[in-house]
């Protein structure tokens, strides 16, 4: 037999189309219906809840992933050069008090990104280079025992 899947699932709320994404667009996953059937999906961008503008600068992890980040040895930075680490870390904790909240056991999150990201980000160099890691939000989620996945078809 199967185990039951929770109820509720946290999705990136860009993947919701929701525009909330660094460019201000959403990214809507059609393959995701079918992933969600069922369920309540709970949208949520762990980047505006930290505070950070829509439209706002690309930013990437360096140093390590969203792991070193949570340990303090990364860090997330724009296009720029400016850290923004602070806000990804604190939104990243804003999307686990939301995820504990709506009992959700489970996220399904914008694949790559500097938050979102499960499996594989951005190599920090704005050169579209990926490398093996998790986002500072899939991080901090898989952390607290919360089942991350990529997004389908994104």
């Amino acid at each position: 037999m199967e185990p039951a899947r929770p109820a509720s699932v946290l999705v990136s709320a860009c993947l919701r189309g929701i525009p909330c994404r660094y460019d201000g667009r959403a990214k809507p996953s059609p393959a995701l219906d079918a992933l969600l059937a069922g369920r309540t999906a709970v949208p949520f961008c762990p980047e505006q809840a930290g505070g950070l503008d829509t439209p706002r600068r690309p930013a990437e992890l360096v140093g390590g992933d969203g792991h070193e980040v949570l340990d303090g040895t990364a860090r997330v930075v724009d296009d720029e050069g400016t850290d923004v680490t602070a806000a990804f870390v604190d939104g990243a904790r804003r999307a686990l008090a939301a995820a504990r909240e709506a009992g959700c056991g489970e996220a399904v999150l914008m694949p790559r990104s500097p938050s979102c990201g499960r499996g594989q980000v951005y190599d920090g160099t704005f050169g579209g280079g990926l490398v093996t890691g998790d986002g500072v939000t899939a991080a901090l989620l898989g952390r607290h025992g919360i089942a991350v996945t990529p997004a389908p078809g994104v």
